[in-house]
Formats: structure tokens, C-alpha cells, sequence
């Protein structure tokens, strides 16, 4: 059955470039010991979804452009987004546990009439809570839109205004983020065309598997998984930010369209070792552990 084309409720409308805009893609690789991409949260579990969420990607980008939380998001949230997942890290569930510190019974969500909270009966004097993360995880991000913005963005996160973060704050990335900027072609092509961004154990693991049979396990392709912005996909997300105002906090769905594409390795199968990708430059604060 074909997929419904009508878009999902509350789905923002992605401008439609001019006749003469042109359009670029801007390619980033979004790597660190940690992650966590939530689109959902309780106050004593923060989960994660297992790839990059368009609120968080919209989120690091309104950051390295230094825009303030009560900045129009529009531009941003009408990119069009494709996530490839090139090594899917494996969850961590960190547990935490909460009490006050005067050794005082927690309070509970209700208040009484004075709109005081109420203590907890009976009396709770640990809370649990439990925060989610993926380790160890690569992903390649693709954004498209018109070239001047696209640009711009580009120079954003290579100067950053405001910390980057994957996910969250204590998330931190390696280097490099960007791989780059391509005017023409769409968004499939360039994440298919992107090499392999895994990290070294990964490619090695894959290398050694290579080498001792046929595919699926080639040495110069892999399949990997990815998403794509989609008004006619057969699934749906609500991870679209409207605001990222603390008062005013919310978001809205975007379809998608899962799919696999055959990207190119860059292993040597010659040779007994792999490399990861040449970084772009610049301090990289993880080298010393083997990223």
C-alpha cells in the first residue's frame, strides 16, 4: 500500500525555494564518548533515542550561531535533515540518586493551599532517577537548504558562539564536526557519497571480516543505515522544536522515510591496520583516547 502523502498533524511547512535559490548541503560528523538525543523526558528518566533528533541538530546549530533561546527558529527548522547512522555506539543508563542535603524528607509534586510543596508521606528521603546515553556512537548529518544559509552555518560551527553539545550539555563532540559543504545534489546522494566515519576499532572489526570472505562484508562498501526528511514517509517523529524559550518550550512532528545506503569504505584491504578519517584540523581534546 502506498504511503500517505497528506503530512502529519502539526507538521511546519518547509519553504520552497525560489526558481533562482540555490541549494547546498552542509555534512557534519557527530562523534563523542557520549550522547543523547531525548524527545521525551520524565523527572526521573531521560531517555535517548538511538540517532540524532532534529530538535537536537537545530539546537547545536542555533548555538554555534550564538542565537538565544527566544530567537525565531523557522529557517532552521526548514532544513531538510538526513541522519547516517555509521557506527550505532551501544546504551549506558547512568544512575543517579537525590536527597536534600539538610538530611529533610523530599517534598512531593503537590502543594497545600499556601502553594507550599507537601512533604512525602511517607516520608521519601532518596529519589531515583535514571538518565540514558549512547557511547561510543558516529553519526554523519546532513542539513539542506539555500546556499547563503548553508554558509553561514558552516562558519558557525567551525567558530562557535556557544559550546556545541550532542544532545546534551555534558556531551561533548570530537573533531572534526564538519566534513564539508557540497552545492547541488540532494541530500541521499551526499550522505551516500560520504565515506565511512566510523572509529578505528569499528574499521578494523569490518576490515578483518572483509578480508576473509565476500560481501556482506566488502572492503571497499558498506550498508548503513539512515533517515530522511520525507512529507510522504511511512513514519513519524515529534522531535520538530517550535521554541526552545524555557516558557515556551514545545514541539511538532516531521514524516521521515527510513533507507539504506551503500557507502564507500575508504579501507586499504591490503594492509593490516586501519586508520580513522583524516581530521580537519585543529585541537582535538580526545586523541590521547584513540578517537
Amino acid at each position: 500500500m502506498p504511503a500517505d502523502p497528506t503530512p502529519a498533524p502539526g507538521l511546519p511547512e518547509t519553504p520552497v525555494p525560489g526558481p533562482h535559490e540555490e541549494q547546498a548541503v552542509l555534512v557534519l560528523r557527530l562523534a563523542g564518548p557520549l550522547q543523547s538525543w531525548g524527545d521525551r523526558s520524565a523527572f526521573n528518566r531521560r531517555d535517548t533515542r538511538p540517532q540524532p533528533t532534529k530538535s537536537g541538530v537545530v539546537g547545536l546549530l542555533a548555538a554555534a550561531e550564538g542565537r538565544p533561546r527566544e530567537a525565531d527558529l523557522a529557517d532552521l527548522v526548514g532544513l531538510r535533515l538526513g541522519v547516517r547512522v555509521d557506527q550505532p555506539g551501544t546504551l549506558l543508563r547512568d544512575y543517579h540518586t537525590v536527597s536534600d542535603y539538610r538530611g529533610r524528607p523530599l517534598p512531593q509534586a503537590g502543594v497545600n493551599a499556601k502553594g507550599v510543596q507537601k512533604p512525602t508521606s511517607p516520608a521519601k528521603d532518596t529519589h531515583v532517577t535514571h538518565r540514558y546515553y549512547l557511547q561510543d556512537a558516529v553519526f554523519v548529518v546532513a542539513v539542506q537548504g539555500p546556499a547563503a544559509l548553508v554558509a553561514t552555518l558552516a562558519d558557525a560551527i567551525r567558530r562557535p558562539a556557544f559550546p556545541l553539545a550532542l544532545g546534551r550539555r555534558s556531551c561533548v563532540p570530537i573533531q572534526p564536526i564538519t566534513l564539508g559543504t557540497v552545492r547541488g545534489g540532494t541530500l541521499e546522494d551526499v550522505l551516500a557519497a560520504e565515506p565511512w566515519q566510523a572509529g578505528p576499532a569499528a574499521r578494523e572489526a569490518y576490515r578483518r571480516r572483509a578480508a576473509r570472505g565476500p560481501r556482506p562484508y566488502s572492503p571497499h562498501r558498506i550498508d548503513l543505515a539512515a533517515t530522511f526528511d520525507d512529507p510522504s514517509g511511512d513514519d513519524t517523529l515529534q522531535d520538530v522544536p517550535r521554541s526552545f524559550a524555557p516558557r515556551e518550550r514545545g514541539f511538532t512532528t516531521r514524516r521521515i522515510r527510513h533507507a539504506w545506503l551503500d557507502v564507500p569504505t575508504g579501507l586499504d584491504p591490503s594492509t593490516t591496520t586501519t586508520q580513522s578519517p583524516p581530521a580537519a584540523g585543529g585541537h582535538d581534546p580526545f586523541a590521547l583516547l584513540g578517537w
